[in-house]
């Protein structure tokens, strides 16, 4: 049986997977902006960890009563096992424990399996940027 733990994403998680980073997970998220983020006052990330091992992390920024997904990020082999909703659901309960009263992010319209996850949990789409990935359109949606 798995144990999956989700808990604060640390300078020390990230260097766990600082080999692995943009090979197993994605390569738009390198080392020196997480480590940023992570050093970031605003910013808040989780990591989940199964067995002890890193499969994901997320985070947001809070800026006032705003918070704004900045990603979610599962291990390339480790998709598709609800590492996600964990890591969502966590966020969403610290900007509502920080008195967020609209939660924020954007997709890429062709990403369905971000968009399906985050209807479940009550985003609403508010707006749309036309190509705003190269030629894919990016959905706005809040909470």
């Amino acid at each position: 049986m798995e144990n999956v733990l989700i808990e604060k994403f640390t300078l020390s998680d990230l260097n766990l997977i600082k080999n692995t980073l943009e090979t197993d997970f994605d390569d738009f998220w390198n080392y020196n902006i997480l480590e940023k983020e992570l050093q970031n006052d605003s910013s808040i990330y989780l990591c989940c960890k199964v067995n002890s091992e890193i499969v994901g992390f997320a985070g947001i920024s809070i800026v006032l009563d705003t918070a704004e997904l900045n990603n979610i990020v599962i291990k390339k082999d480790k998709r598709g096992n609800g590492y996600s909703s964990f890591l969502l659901d966590g966020l969403i309960k610290i900007a509502e424990s920080r008195g967020c009263k609209n939660f924020n992010l954007e997709v890429a319209s062709n990403n369905i399996v971000a968009i399906n996850l985050y209807k479940k949990f009550g985003f609403k789409q508010v707006g749309m940027r036309p190509k705003y990935y190269n030629e894919v359109d990016a959905l706005l949606y809040t909470l």
